[in-house]
């Protein structure tokens, strides 16, 4: 039954490894559709999509769209685009990643096709947002939530905010984690002078609500000389924020790695010492869960989608207190966890954020949209 399901996706960039939280999301989320039986079809951006992945990967059909790589007008043009490319190919479903391109959900629907839309979170808080941008995050988060056949949110935080600004119902269905192999190799510390359980580290891309330069001020009052800083990620489009992360973390030290994936990311998180994320805005943290999945102490801002993953009380800091948060970094410095206790971790997360459970959820709440038992 499940084979005449055709799901077409967009509203982020592409995948596999491609920087970004819907990105990753959506790079755990497909693969797994297809083996339940679905068709999946994902328009990405052809700037961003891997050219070596070709059009197919894992069963997926990858097609991409032509847009201008503006950060103001990229995903709303491209998912103009998708929706006329999907109203020509009828997927039974078009599943829309994030408020921002839920703003064509009226036109998906007028156009007469069965939409899903995932919030990742109220995207119109970010600070990288001037105030006509944040309207229109509104707007899409307005008409995503109220026009759409079915809704996901990733946390009870945005559950909440949905339940009480637009008076609807959704499913939650979070993000998911995938149990990783711990790789003993060390290339990735060796290229960056990196010495084994002995750095903090941070993985996000440059923009604002990361709160980098929280973290540079407490890693230098925290005063560990022989700990190191890594920040690892980089920013699609290059701003005045980007450039006083890269002006900050050169006076101070701090190593930048750029984007890392695949074995070189596996190495950075399986050997840092500490894994910290001061961000002012989330929906629910791949980054945080990831860390979480490698075994590793954590830190997180005291923000209510942090809060959400139930860390224990110390784990967690006041947003943007960097006295308390060197203060942390200083204490968790000198934690040594055992080889058990790290496993114990690792099994409470991804038992907790399974991506399989995840994605049959997401297929029943397909087969509801579409009226069948």
């Amino acid at each position: 039954m499940n084979r005449s399901i055709h799901v077409m996706m967009l509203g982020f960039r592409g995948f596999p490894g491609v920087q970004g939280g819907v990105e990753t999301h959506a790079e755990h989320l497909c693969p797994l559709l297809v083996e339940m039986g679905c068709r999946v079809t994902v328009l990405a951006r052809s700037p961003y999509q891997p050219t070596e992945i070709g059009r197919d990967w894992k069963g997926i059909k990858f097609v991409s769209l032509w847009i201008p790589k503006s950060k103001g007008l990229e995903a709303i043009i491209h998912t103009f685009l998708g929706v006329l490319y999907a109203a020509i190919k009828r997927p039974d479903i078009l599943h829309i990643q994030a408020i921002g391109p839920a703003i064509m959900t009226p036109l998906a629907r007028l156009l007469g096709l069965r939409v899903v839309v995932t919030h990742h979170g109220p995207d119109y808080d970010r600070q990288k947002w001037g105030r006509f941008a944040r309207l229109i995050l509104q707007l899409g988060e307005r008409w995503g939530m109220r026009c759409s056949n079915g809704r996901i949110v990733i946390s009870k935080v945005i559950a909440d905010l949905v339940r009480g600004k637009h008076g609807v119902k959704s499913v939650l269905i979070p993000n998911g984690v995938v149990l990783p192999q711990l790789p003993d190799s060390l290339a990735a510390l060796e290229h960056f002078d990196l010495e084994r359980g002995r750095y903090v580290l941070l993985v996000s891309r440059l923009v604002q609500e990361k709160r980098h330069l929280d973290l540079i001020a407490a890693f230098q009052q925290a005063n560990l000389p022989d700990w190191k800083l890594v920040i690892v990620g980089g920013a699609d489009h290059p701003d005045p924020y980007q450039r006083e992360v890269l002006k900050k973390a050169a006076e101070a030290g701090i190593v930048m790695t750029g984007f890392q994936r695949g074995l070189a990311l596996q190495e950075l998180y399986a050997h840092a010492g500490l894994f910290v994320l001061p961000s002012s805005h989330e929906g629910l943290p791949i980054a945080l869960l990831e860390a979480l999945s490698y075994g590793l102490p954590v830190l997180a801002s005291d923000i209510p989608a942090n809060l959400e993953v139930c860390l224990p009380a110390e784990r967690y800091f006041p947003l943007g207190n960097t006295k308390a948060l060197a203060e942390r970094i200083t204490l968790l410095s000198n934690e040594r966890l055992t080889l058990e206790e790290r496993e114990h971790i690792r099994a409470w997360v991804t038992q907790r954020y399974n991506w399989r459970n995840i994605a049959e959820k997401t297929l029943t709440l397909y087969i509801g949209c579409l009226g069948r038992n």
